[in-house]
C-alpha cells in the first residue's frame, strides 16, 4: 500500500496523495454529523497538564517539543504505512493518539484513534483515506498551538 501526503506543501515529505478525494471517511463522518465535531484544540488539556506536573512551563515545553516533532511523527506513521510495516505504523499511531490527548489536540487524537482501527484490521485504503486527514489536522493542530499557546514566549 502507498501513502503519500505530507504534513504541508512546505515540507520536505511532501507529495500527492493516491486519494483522488482529499477528504477522507473521518471528514465524511465529520460532516455529516457537524454538531458533534470536536475542537481542533482544547487549552484546558495542557492547564490540567501544567497543573497535574505544578508546572505550567514544563506543560508549554512539552506543547513545544510536540509541534517540532509533528515533521517526524507523521514521517515515521506514512512511512509504516507505506512500507507496510503493521507494529511500527501501530506504535507511530498510538504515540500521535496519546500525545495529541495529553497536547490537547482533540480532534487529532480522534483521528489517530479512527487510524489505529484501519491499522489494526489492516485496511489499507481507509487507513489511506484517514492518514491525509491526519496529515491536514496535525498541520491545524500544530498552528494553533503555536499561535495560540506557544506565542506568548
Amino acid at each position: 500500500m502507498s501513502f503519500l501526503g505530507a504534513p504541508d506543501d512546505g515540507d520536505v515529505y511532501n507529495g500527492l496523495s493516491a486519494d483522488p478525494c482529499p477528504c477522507g471517511a473521518g471528514l465524511a463522518a465529520a460532516e455529516a454529523k457537524d454538531d458533534a465535531q470536536p475542537p481542533l484544540v482544547d487549552p484546558s488539556a495542557l492547564q490540567e497538564l501544567g497543573s497535574q506536573l505544578a508546572s505550567p512551563a514544563v506543560a508549554q515545553g512539552f506543547a513545544r517539543d510536540y509541534t517540532n516533532m509533528w515533521d517526524r511523527r507523521y514521517h515515521s506513521l506514512a512511512t509504516s504505512l507505506d512500507s507496510g510495516d503493521h507494529a511500527a505504523a501501530l506504535d507511530a499511531v498510538l504515540s500521535l493518539k496519546t500525545s495529541s490527548a495529553m497536547v490537547g489536540g482533540v480532534r487529532l487524537a480522534q483521528l489517530a484513534r479512527e487510524l489505529e482501527d484501519a491499522i489494526r484490521v489492516r485496511d489499507a485504503d481507509l487507513a489511506r483515506l484517514l492518514l491525509r486527514e491526519v496529515a491536514d489536522s496535525g498541520n491545524e493542530t500544530v498552528d494553533e498551538l503555536q499561535f495560540s499557546y506557544l506565542k506568548e514566549n
